[in-house]
């Protein structure tokens, strides 16, 4: 166990290998109640979205969730979120449990649109399901139909006996399944009733450990290591969730549209070593002659193939996938490839 964001939090239960590998060819659940939420309610709450997001809210249907970023003002990124539309007037933000407090007073002191805000984050539990047996132990506790719902929809409904239950088609693994929440009361029945109805298909709890080694394996940014409050969206690979349409003003647009435009001078890019190693935060990233050009922000070795992966910052100039890089690890260096 660990202390996390004002919880402590499981690393590991039974090891992070078998915990990986579990996710990836069964199912898991990982407790992640310690996320942070916020409602956005109100005629004003459109606007005021689409002036502190990077992604296209106006075209965020109700039902759906859409992957965004806070702008800071100065090029940087605040924190990464989720936004889901309830309903015609009413959002709700899912922000990492870190950045909790930090993105309330940033939504607070931006607030000129008077849109309504409200800090739900005590009052919500929240469990990611995950593995593709996932969806078939979750249906045995829910009348909503869940293979009807798309990648990046949800319903609500009732599950576990429990109501009323958001049930999201998302994930921070990539080997698909449902985020769940509800109100904390709830958490040991939905829990105990998830590992019930699982026990055939071997589902287990998942720590912190194997729920980074996922994410990083499906090459997921994670804040704090690989985007923060000196990288842009741009920098990052994020120019896929940055909308500069019509009439969407949001922070930093101009300066962000300008680095769209002219480019960048580093790039976030995932890596494959080579070589048998481990890469880590904060190794350095040369090139064939010895030279800087690049930090490495996340690193980890896969369970099963045993490779070394890890994302970094580079030099534009090697940003392209199938580039050989070299990472620094305890004064040798060791040869990675550039991945998609």
């Amino acid at each position: 166990m660990t202390e996390f964001a004002g919880f402590y939090m499981p690393i590991e239960y039974t090891g992070i290998n078998e915990e990986h590998l579990t996710v990836r060819r069964a199912a898991g659940v990982f407790d992640v109640s310690h996320m942070g939420e916020f409602l956005v309610k109100g005629p004003h709450a459109l606007a005021f979205l689409q002036k502190m997001t990077t992604n296209d809210v106006a075209a965020l249907p109700v039902g759906k969730a859409q992957y965004s970023c806070f702008p800071n003002g100065r090029g940087g990124i605040v924190d990464d979120l989720l936004v889901y539309r309830l309903d015609k007037e009413n959002y709700l933000l899912v922000v990492n449990a870190a950045n909790i407090e930090k993105d309330w007073n940033w939504c607070m002191q931006n607030n000129a649109e008077n849109a309504e805000l409200e800090n739900i984050s005590e009052q919500v539990a929240q469990l990611a399901v995950q593995g593709p047996k996932a969806t078939q132990i979750l249906q045995k506790l829910t009348p909503v139909r869940l293979s009807e719902i798309p990648y990046y929809s949800f319903a609500v409904g009732k599950f576990a006996g429990v109501e009323p239950v958001l049930l999201s088609n998302t994930g921070y693994t990539g080997a698909g399944g449902f985020e769940l929440y509800f109100r904390p009361e709830y958490a040991d029945t939905v829990w105990n009733a998830i590992f019930e109805a699982g026990a055939e298909e071997g589902i287990r709890p998942i720590g912190l450990g194997a729920r980074n080694t996922l994410r990083l394996e499906m090459g997921y940014c994670l804040y704090g290591n690989d985007i923060d409050d000196t990288t842009s969206p741009i920098e990052a690979g994020l120019g896929w969730i940055t909308k500069f349409v019509e009439g969407k003003n949001f922070i930093d647009r101009p300066l962000l549209e300008k680095q769209k435009r002219e480019g960048v001078t580093r790039k976030l890019v995932r890596f494959e070593l080579t070589e048998r190693g481990i890469p880590r935060h904060g190794y350095p990233i040369v090139n064939n002659e010895n030279k800087p050009v690049g930090q490495v922000t996340s690193g980890t070795m896969l369970p099963d193939s045993k490779k070394g992966i890890g994302m970094g910052y580079v030099a534009t100039e090697y940003a392209q996938p199938g580039t050989k890089i070299y990472i620094q690890i305890r004064n040798k260096n060791l040869e990675a490839i550039v991945r998609k």
